[in-house]
């Protein structure tokens, strides 16, 4: 296992354990409607912010709550894919997968109702543009935004959040000698549901 993606594990799974001998954790996904910055040759650019598509979520979080206030670290895989037109007229899918630890900071309105807000720690896995060839991606660690509302109906939770990347981070192609660079921060409307497996120690 790449040394970077263990360690980022290490760091989540010791938040995890403290938070549930504090309160409680539980397993989450969904699936989100994400796009991308520009793609561009040199100046020109083929298709401002690219055509959003649908993409997916599923991981663990953990909540420590602290009165009307809670902390709720996340350890989540995400797949994302935009859709880009090429000075050739094709259009290609540019997909990224990635780690997601989200570190929110959650407030408790009225009844099931709260809201949230958080950064959130990014680790590139990989990431392709097809007709292109890949060269490299600026940063594989990033940092993002999250902030959203959550609704909690006993161990079932419903969530929408909106990301956006804070990181300037570029991926860069090469094809017939030509450079091609894409923004790589993700812009994302998120719907989750999330399913408590530790009993309420509230």
């Amino acid at each position: 296992m790449n040394k970077k993606i263990a360690l980022f594990s290490m760091v989540f799974l010791s938040t995890l354990y403290f938070v549930n001998a504090q309160n409680g954790f539980g397993i989450k996904g969904g699936l989100s409607y994400n796009s991308n910055g520009d793609l561009k040759e040199v100046t020109e650019v083929y298709k401002n912010n690219g055509k959003g598509k649908s993409g997916f979520n599923i991981g663990f979080y953990g909540k420590l709550d602290l009165g009307p206030i809670y902390i709720r670290p996340e350890f989540v895989y995400t797949k994302t894919t935009s859709e880009y037109v090429l000075n050739t007229g094709d259009t290609e899918d540019y997909k990224v997968s990635k780690l997601d630890i989200p570190v929110l900071v959650g407030i408790k309105l009225i009844g099931p109702l709260n809201i949230f807000a958080g950064p959130a720690f990014q680790y590139y896995l990989d990431n392709d543009l097809k007709g292109l060839n890949f060269e490299s991606i600026e940063n594989e660690f990033s940092i993002g935004l999250n902030i959203g509302a959550s609704i909690e109906l006993g161990r079932l939770g419903i969530d929408v959040r909106y990301e956006r990347g804070l990181s300037e981070n570029e991926a860069r192609w090469t094809k017939a000698s030509e450079t091609f660079t894409l923004d790589s921060r993700p812009e994302q409307i998120i719907f989750s549901l999330s399913y408590r497996l530790s009993k309420n120690k509230s």
